[in-house]
């Protein structure tokens, strides 16, 4: 396979959370900002390629029959890692990401790349895989979360451009399910055209 399609398609054609709608639970939960959006999908985007990665060298070493359960201990030593990681570098992070962190753990998208993909693939195309899958959902947090942003408190990053036209509901779990799916139809029809 063409190495700049298995980046490409995790980003545009098979974005896991806005074509497949793949890990819904924390691109609504942590999305009440840019930053919480991009740092839950860098933190995953890290999780994807370290376990596609081991997972594809180990793939011939893993019986089939505990196959699952190998996949879960290595995305779960991931997982430790980089909550450890954001905890010690980027407290602010981790206290605003909070449980979301140790549940990358059963977030859909890392278990089914490495089940659908790394398991069957070669060890580079693996790496390369997560990497745009990673891309991918980080790019729909982060679009997500500044919407969101943008329209619930009139800001993003933190700077305030607009005062008294914050619309409440966007901050709030409802405005998760608009925005998602105000994104989701704009990106079915851009795939149409």
């Amino acid at each position: 396979m063409n190495k700049l399609k298995l980046i490409t398609r995790g980003i545009i054609k098979e974005n896991p959370t806005l074509i497949l709608v793949l890990g819904l639970c924390p691109s609504l939960a942590v999305t009440t900002s840019a930053i919480n959006g991009i740092g839950m999908g860098i933190a995953t985007t890290f999780v994807l390629v370290c376990s596609n990665t081991l997972i594809s060298i180990l793939k011939s070493v893993i019986p089939n029959t505990v196959r699952i359960p190998c996949f879960i201990v290595v995305i779960a030593t991931f997982v430790s890692i980089v909550d450890m990681l954001i905890q010690g570098f980027v407290p602010a992070l981790a206290d605003s990401l909070g449980l979301f962190i140790p549940l990358i753990v059963v977030n859909c998208i890392v278990l089914g790349r490495a089940e659908a993909f790394a398991c069957k693939n070669r060890i580079f195309d693996s790496f390369l895989d997560g990497i745009g899958m990673g891309l991918g959902f980080t790019f729909a947090l982060f679009l997500i979360g500044s919407v969101r942003e943008i329209l619930g408190s009139g800001s993003i990053f933190d700077f305030k451009f607009m005062e008294n036209t914050e619309i409440l509901v966007f901050v709030l779990a409802p405005g998760a399910f608009i925005v998602m799916g105000l994104i989701i139809a704009a990106m079915r029809a851009l795939q149409r055209n």
